[in-house]
């Protein structure tokens, strides 16, 4: 038995994020102290300058403000590689050259799409803003780009894009700046991936090399003395991190946050632990599941960890 006593979480007037947090550790209770145990495993994961991190997340938070708090990362260097989602690069790309709105879970979605807006949770994206404006600036940028070439992988045109942005709240425009290599191995699954394959309608010649991404990950990976990821949500993203890392033996940092339930088997449900059964944690790494809305846990931590690092 831990000889630690619950401590009562004392809010005062001007304290810090991180005193908070840390009061959070000492109360005992559930989700906070398991936020407070993640924000730990984090700082001993950035502060180990042995170590390849990875940052994975869904599109869908970068819809809203928390994408500025996934920019911080890549910005301040937090991160070394990031797997992400298609959605991922509409977001911030849509964002960058236009707005998203405020709306409400409960709004007329038949009534919405008459207007033509579309409902992302609470989030608002009109067409103009997305599809529209996407296509507007991606396909000059793929006559530039691809120019010459018939083969061309995820990393590299996502950096190319970056290498063209002129806005410091954009993720592309960071990642390219720190050389933070981002992967989406689902590339075809969204408005960037559509507009690529809108280009090979009249370039047949092109192939998008997935398999360069492959290569570019195994060096990554194989060269790594040691490896830890801050795993936010599941599917294609978070399974591509563990499944690399499985081929050095397992993660040894591992935060995972997550607002699915294991019981129906999903990757997204599936606890830390699980991960440890396939070769992809190890099983004395340090790590931690926290369940909980990324867009309240995550600005939460990063803040900590900032503060930290001062």
């Amino acid at each position: 038995m831990d000889e630690r006593k619950v401590l009562d979480i004392k809010v005062t007037p001007g304290m810090s994020v991180d005193q908070l947090v840390r009061a959070m550790s000492d109360s005992g209770g559930f989700t906070a102290k398991k936020l407070a145990d993640a924000i730990d495993v984090v700082e001993r994961m950035v502060r180990d300058d042995s170590c390849l991190t990875f940052l994975s997340f869904p599109a869908c938070i970068m819809a809203t403000g928390t994408r500025g708090v996934i920019v911080e990362l890549v910005k301040r260097k937090l991160v070394d590689v990031v797997i992400t989602t298609c959605g991922t690069l509409d977001h911030d790309l849509a964002r960058t050259w236009r707005e998203y709105y405020h709306g409400d879970f409960f709004m007329d979605d038949a009534e919405l799409r008459e207007q033509g807006v579309n409902r992302l949770g609470n989030v608002l994206v009109p067409d103009e803003c997305y599809g529209l404006v996407l296509e507007e600036h991606l396909i000059p940028m793929f006559e530039e780009i691809l120019k010459g070439r018939d083969s061309i992988s995820t990393r590299e045109i996502i950096d190319e894009v970056g290498a063209r942005l002129d806005d410091e709240g954009s993720l592309l425009y960071w990642a390219h700046r720190n050389q933070i290599p981002i992967f989406v191995p689902g590339i075809t699954d969204g408005s960037f991936g559509s507009q690529l394959w809108m280009y090979w309608q009249t370039h047949r010649d092109l192939k998008v090399d997935l398999f360069q991404d492959e290569q570019d990950l195994s060096g990554l990976v194989f060269r790594a003395e040691s490896s830890g990821a801050l795993i936010v949500g599941g599917g294609i993203s978070k399974h591509h991190v563990i499944w690399w890392n499985q081929f050095r033996g397992g993660l040894d940092y591992a935060v995972y946050m997550t607002t699915a339930a294991e019981y129906d088997g999903s990757l997204s449900g599936a606890q830390v632990r699980e991960a440890v059964s396939w070769g992809k944690v190890r099983e004395d790494a340090w790590q931690v599941n926290v369940e909980g809305d990324a867009t309240i846990t995550l600005p939460i931590m990063v803040a900590s960890i900032l503060e930290r690092l001062g």
